[in-house]
């Protein structure tokens, strides 16, 4: 048994799928897995369905029947987690932007240091992406930047999405009123992360952009991060 759950949401993702699970079971530590799979046409839950039988007890599935957007697919496997009691849960992507070497430093910043969330940071000391073009390293920092003068929180990688949860934090947020679903689903996590008083901790990491698959970023994604937040700092301070 594992006291730590890694949710990792899929869509058209069999390039990487099985390469990220075998990687997050090579670590010291040892994580159970979740997938949450939006339907993916490409098999993707077929690849996980015959990982299963090799770790049938740390490897699981969820299948939704549509490509409902990032934040329900975390917000589905939030509940599920909460509901078989595991007392942290991470969240990271499939391709490999996301270390896993670094799921058990996350993990210590909350076992050990005390953090309710731990945030694997881009932009906690300096800039650290790989492989990005500067136009999309730009875009991503100011917009972080800008989250932060909106909010006034105190986080420098406001949309970053490799994080570590204590079960208390995601029990006490109202998941079902979490309104936005791409990048500022992120945002909204962690500015009510903050508003509620939990310790929120930034882990130094290197992104690196995939090199298998195709990003899920759109032009949609981007325009709720930078307008919704305006929504949410101001119910915020009501």
């Amino acid at each position: 048994m594992s006291d730590t759950l890694v949710i990792i949401p899929t869509y058209n993702e069999k390039e990487n799928i099985e390469a990220i699970i075998e990687t997050v079971f090579k670590q010291k530590k040892r994580f159970h897995v979740l997938v949450v799979d939006d339907n993916s046409p490409d098999g993707t839950a077929n690849i996980v369905e015959d990982l299963m039988t090799r770790y049938p007890k740390s490897l699981f599935i969820e299948k939704r029947k549509g490509k409902n957007g990032l934040g329900t697919a975390y917000i589905h496997g939030f509940k599920w987690a909460i509901d078989k009691k595991y007392d942290y849960i991470i969240e990271m992507d499939a391709d490999f932007s996301h270390n896993p070497k670094d799921l058990v430093r996350l993990y210590n910043a909350c076992e050990k240091d005390g953090a309710d969330v731990s945030v694997g940071s881009r932009y906690s000391q300096g800039v650290n992406v790989v492989n990005w073009p500067m136009k999309r390293v730009l875009l991503s920092y100011f917009a972080s930047k800008y989250v932060r003068f909106i909010t006034g929180i105190p986080v420098h990688d406001t949309t970053a999405g490799f994080v570590c949860y204590k079960r208390n934090v995601l029990e006490t947020i109202r998941l079902d009123k979490i309104r936005f679903v791409g990048y500022a689903f992120q945002i909204e996590m962690k500015f009510k992360t903050w508003k509620l008083g939990f310790n929120i901790k930034e882990v130094s990491v290197v992104f690196t952009d995939r090199t298998l698959g195709e990003s899920k970023m759109s032009g949609g994604i981007v325009y709720e991060a930078l307008f919704g937040v305006i929504k949410m700092r101001f119910k915020g301070l009501r």
